[in-house]
């Protein structure tokens, strides 16, 4: 249960700092459709962080700014004198488009109404690690650097189709727990999400129901999906929710695996007689194609992963935009740093102030911080 929690905690990305910290004043509004909260500390130094939240469940309350730990989370930087203005995003579920855009309109009602910061950082968790990305990667010129935080770094397709071959796979060996993918992307059927108060329920008889038919074979699975055991049912609640806000947003299914050949199962020639097929039904572009990842940065960017993360894990979160930015030969620019945290977006506020001083030093002097472990 408190593991549980504890995700539910970090999918908006809250870093639990415990003490109350000291605001000196607030600003807070809508722009285009988008609230918004403004934090100054009282040792402000005219320097800005615009945050990016992470994945939020459609229709969960209160939104990012209104929650009583929003605050708190943004220690790290306000600690260091920084103002910290962050968008609640026109729009809930996959939202990195609208983060991009909301972040951006953001910045710049900041600069007109307080003049433009002697230096300004982006900084965001999970989803709001790949707006953090995409900003860099598009509106570059407005900033010093980028701290993406256990993101959404694969290019967005690539990430929700690793859900949507979870459920594939998962609904080949365990028929009958969790719904078909037919059923998710039926818009005469799907719902955009399933809500809060259904959430333990539903993970729990997962749970059981995998633990009933086959512990050792749901075992081998999610380690197939980088996994461990106890993640599987609350990482199968968490994709369905995502795979039905997508459905809905597409207005369809974007994904096919009709050509696909699934291995590193028990017996993967079984498993891909049994797994459910589906052909595209729209084109993925209408809701992945905004900012698609490119990997090509132009500002100092450190990246943050913990070694275990249920939802985003490295292969994603790191890997697959290295060799992007590898790609567009922009190596200079771009940081790894791990910490040991076993979970998404598991990281103290200590080891966030740490890689952001890592960021602001080679901002500042031109040093590319060294990649490695943060304790």
């Amino acid at each position: 249960m408190k593991k549980i929690l504890l995700v539910l905690i970090t999918i908006s990305c809250f870093i639990i700092a415990g003490a109350q910290i000291p605001v000196a004043k607030t600003d807070t509004g809508i722009i285009d459709g988008a609230a918004y909260k403004i934090v100054f500390p009282p040792n402000w130094k005219g320097k800005l962080v615009m945050y990016a939240h992470g994945y939020e469940f459609m229709g969960s309350s209160p939104r990012q700014s209104n929650n009583p730990q929003f605050v708190d989370g943004l220690k790290p930087f306000l600690d260091r004198g920084f103002a910290v203005a962050a968008s609640d995003y026109s729009i809930q579920g996959f939202a990195l488009p609208e983060g991009v855009e909301n972040t951006e309109a953001l910045r710049k009602y900041f600069v007109k109404r307080y003049g433009k910061p002697d230096t300004t950082f982006i900084v965001g968790h999970s989803m709001g690690g790949g707006v953090t990305l995409a900003t860099i990667e598009n509106f570059g010129k407005n900033y010093n650097g980028g701290l993406p935080l256990c993101p959404l770094s694969s290019r967005p397709y690539l990430q929700c189709r690793k859900e949507f071959d979870i459920y594939a796979t998962f609904n080949a060996l365990f028929p009958g727990i969790v719904p078909q993918l037919s059923e998710i992307f039926d818009l005469s059927k799907s719902k955009p999400a399933i809500p809060f108060s259904e959430m333990m329920p539903k993970v729990m008889a997962i749970r059981k129901a995998i633990v009933d038919k086959d512990s050792l074979l749901g075992v081998e699975f999610a380690k197939r999906f980088y996994l461990k055991f106890d993640d599987l049912p609350f990482s199968l609640f968490f994709n369905e929710n995502v795979l039905r806000d997508i459905a809905q947003k597409a207005n369809g299914n974007p994904f096919d695996n009709t050509n696909t050949v699934y291995s590193g199962f028990p017996d993967d020639w079984n498993i891909n007689k049994k797994v459910e097929r589906l052909a595209a039904k729209v084109n993925p572009n209408i809701i992945f194609g905004r900012y698609d990842r490119t990997g090509d940065i132009n500002k100092p960017v450190v990246l943050m992963h913990t070694v275990y993360d249920q939802l985003i894990p490295p292969i994603y979160g790191v890997v697959n935009f290295e060799n992007m930015v590898h790609q567009k030969n922009k190596d200079e620019y771009f940081t790894v740093k791990y910490t040991n945290g076993q979970g998404h977006c598991n990281f103290t506020p200590q080891q966030t102030g740490e890689a952001f001083d890592e960021l602001r030093s080679w901002a500042k002097t031109g040093e590319k911080a060294k990649a490695g472990f943060i304790q």
